[in-house]
């Protein structure tokens, strides 16, 4: 997990055996609960796979970027737009960034 003041980057939030491997989803929401409650969004950029957004929520947003791809501009104006709107609403607001393995996107 890379971190800043209000922006978290990671890999994917996963269950059942991939969560031996990445993220456990359930110990991703602890994380964010525990330390930014009420206080976060997560940014799924893996156009790949989901997960369901009640483990944060339902504070996600999908962002459909295919692994080794550059994103669409619209999705990065959009994702860009959704990001400033958030961070603007509280000064304690962060996001959670992740794409499959954390780094890619």
């Amino acid at each position: 997990v890379f971190s800043t003041d209000r922006i978290i980057a990671m890999s994917f939030p996963s269950s059942g055996k991939q969560s031996f491997y990445r993220n456990p989803i359930k110990e991703v929401a602890r994380f964010l609960d525990t330390k930014h409650p009420d206080h976060y969004k997560v940014y799924n950029l893996c156009s790949e796979k989901g997960y369901d957004p009640k483990y944060f929520h339902y504070r996600v947003e999908r962002i459909f970027i295919d692994d080794h791809n550059v994103p669409a501009l619209q999705d990065m104006l959009k994702f860009t737009a959704n990001v400033r709107e958030w961070t603007s609403q509280d000064e304690k607001n962060v996001i959670a960034i992740h794409c499959k393995g954390g780094k890619g996107r």
